[in-house]
């Protein structure tokens, strides 16, 4: 079904005109020959997008303008006059018009205008959709106390300015924690640029924070632009910092004290409004005293400090990452959602996990890939957590010293309950919500939640 165009005009041949051709092209519409009857239809039935006279009775189209953005801010408006100044399509376009169309109208600038916002829209919702989809594939699940803890100091840090330095062991997601720092702040919809200073060799890393002008080295052959300049007015996330230079360590702490660098190469001076998030798995006073790391670079970052626990301290949160990633990497792959049996989920639980949250998900990728059917059972799982030791075997009728299961429906009944907690978590604790989201009767819910003793005082 092609999008619903609202037509809204005094004169009925205009009506008339513009309902044949834009049903021509395909496109259902709708009438109205004032904006109280344009605003009537509107609340029936939003259409996608109105064309809208400014000259009419009783309501006319500025003011049509202006109650249609109050209530519904997304709608796309397009004003057409006869009568139209420059101030009038200025003025109407700083009320949210997308365009101004000058009487007599032609129908084929009509045509490409229709099109134009109609792909804008798509556009738009397209990339509403895939950030959405970013913010999923890097949300950190689970409900655990650390987690819990982590999640309340990020909601604290994340509306100031403040430096911030995160530390951890590799893998536990330190990156998540810097998005979530920065989706949670005012600098919400600007950028939010990110550089492994470990991962770039020395002599290039200063061209990839600052830029470079041509010619400023051996391959420059146009000027760049660094991600400092980038990051603008956003976010910069420094990871693994404790292996940048010293020298690069210097121009750092410039840019923290005044908000200014220099390209390579480069001699004007550039101003920029970034907050800067860093992170490192090192100890940076041991850094410090071995003379690898500036002390004040390392006081100017550590405002706030926010540790990320690693994984087999919240492994509680073990069977909803399990979810995550299954769910994850099945869209990914364009595969049905494959599940893990809860023998699987308890084992995977009970292993130490050196590479922390990264080791999980990469695991959960291969398991996803190379399982022929829907069901991972203990067989896929790899040797090094499946063939344990002893004390996490499931040998003895037992799982570990963690969790004590006696038999596969408790195993299961423990599974459902983590997952049950994890959506709930991820939906504020709305029942109905949650209940949506896991396709299950809101009566069925309110009833497993009983069952289980889940407190919903957290909500």
């Amino acid at each position: 079904m092609g999008a619903t165009i609202l037509v809204v005009d005094d004169e009925e041949s205009i009506r008339t005109s513009l309902v044949g051709i834009l049903e021509d092209e395909g496109y259902a519409t709708q009438c109205a020959v004032d904006g109280v009857e344009a605003l009537e239809l509107a609340k029936k039935e939003l259409p996608d997008l109105v064309l809208l006279d400014i000259w009419m009775p009783r309501l006319d189209g500025m003011d049509t303008l202006k109650k249609l953005k109050e209530l519904y801010p997304d709608l796309a408006v397009v004003m057409m006059s006869g009568h139209g100044t420059i101030e009038t399509a200025v003025r109407s376009t700083k009320m949210g018009a997308y365009d101004f169309i000058e009487k007599p109208l032609s129908l084929e600038k009509v045509i490409v205008t229709v099109a134009n916002v109609l792909n804008m829209r798509r556009l738009r919702e397209e990339n509403d959709s895939l950030r959405g989809q970013v913010l999923q594939d890097h949300e950190m699940v689970g409900s655990s106390s650390p987690l819990r803890q982590l999640r309340e100091e990020i909601t604290l840090v994340a509306p100031s300015d403040a430096s911030v330095l995160i530390t951890g062991e590799n893998g536990t997601g330190k990156e998540l924690v810097a998005r979530a720092i920065h989706y949670h702040s005012p600098r919400r919809d600007n950028p939010f640029m990110e550089i492994n200073c470990a991962a770039i060799p020395e002599e290039l890393i200063e061209s990839e924070l600052f830029g470079h002008e041509r010619g400023a080295f051996t391959g420059a052959v146009a000027q760049k632009k660094g991600k400092f300049e980038l990051a603008d007015g956003g976010t910069i996330f420094l990871d693994e910092i404790g292996d940048m230079s010293v020298k690069t360590q210097a121009k750092v702490l410039r840019v923290l004290q005044e908000r200014k660098f220099e390209r390579v190469g480069g001699t004007r001076t550039l101003e920029v409004d970034v907050r800067i998030v860093a992170a490192t798995n090192k100890v940076l006073e041991d850094e410090i005293r071995a003379g690898n790391f500036r002390e004040d670079l390392f006081y100017r970052l550590n405002v706030v400090s926010l540790k990320v626990p690693p994984l087999r301290e919240r492994s509680d949160d073990i069977p909803a990452l399990i979810v995550h990633f299954l769910q994850m990497f099945s869209r990914r792959e364009g595969r049905q959602l494959k599940m893990m049996v809860p023998e699987a989920v308890a084992l995977m639980k009970q292993y130490d996990w050196p590479g922390n949250v990264r080791e999980l998900k990469n695991i959960i990728e291969r398991l996803v890939i190379m399982t022929a059917g829907q069901t991972i059972s203990l067989s896929h799982l790899p040797d090094y957590i499946a063939g344990g030791d002893e004390s996490r075997g499931i040998g003895g009728g037992r799982l570990g010293g963690v969790l004590e299961l006696n038999s596969l429906r408790e195993a299961r009944e423990e599974f459902e309950k983590e997952f049950i907690i994890q959506k709930l978590e991820e939906h504020d604790w709305n029942i109905s919500k949650t209940a949506e989201s896991i396709e299950l009767e809101r009566s069925n819910l309110h009833r497993k939640i009983k069952s289980y003793g889940i407190d919903l005082k957290k909500s």
